[in-house]
């Protein structure tokens, strides 16, 4: 059965708070940093198979690109959008890795949670 992204944002930050709080008392900074990046790929990768079709993940991160300061170009986009290299590789693109970035998954809105970075969590 499919969930939401309400819910699985909502599981994942359960999980890495609880996670982090319980081995605290290590040094993993350089762990949860690669952890982080890992997190975020994998939600990148998520969010476009929700999308499907390269249309519809054009449209959406021209959306993105129009709010953030990043100014890519749509030849950039088109390309994300349209590659044939899967969505690991896909999501993996300069691009993508901007305009997903931290502080924008960070961000929560009516229906979901915003994903916590693990990172700024272990380091406060």
């Amino acid at each position: 059965m499919a969930q939401t992204n309400a819910r699985t944002f909502t599981r994942i930050n359960q999980i890495v708070r609880g996670w982090i709080n319980y081995f605290r008392i290590g040094k993993m900074k350089g762990f949860i940093d690669e952890f982080g990046h890992w997190l975020r790929h994998k939600i990148r990768v998520i969010l476009f198979k929700q999308w499907k079709k390269p249309k519809r993940i054009y449209i959406n991160l021209q959306k993105l690109n129009k709010v953030l300061p990043y100014h890519f170009s749509d030849e950039q986009i088109y390309s994300v959008a349209n590659t044939r290299l899967g969505l690991y590789r896909q999501t993996g693109m300069r691009v993508a890795n901007f305009l997903f970035n931290p502080e924008v998954l960070a961000i929560g809105k009516e229906d979901r949670p915003g994903l916590i970075n693990p990172l700024t969590y272990y380091l406060r």
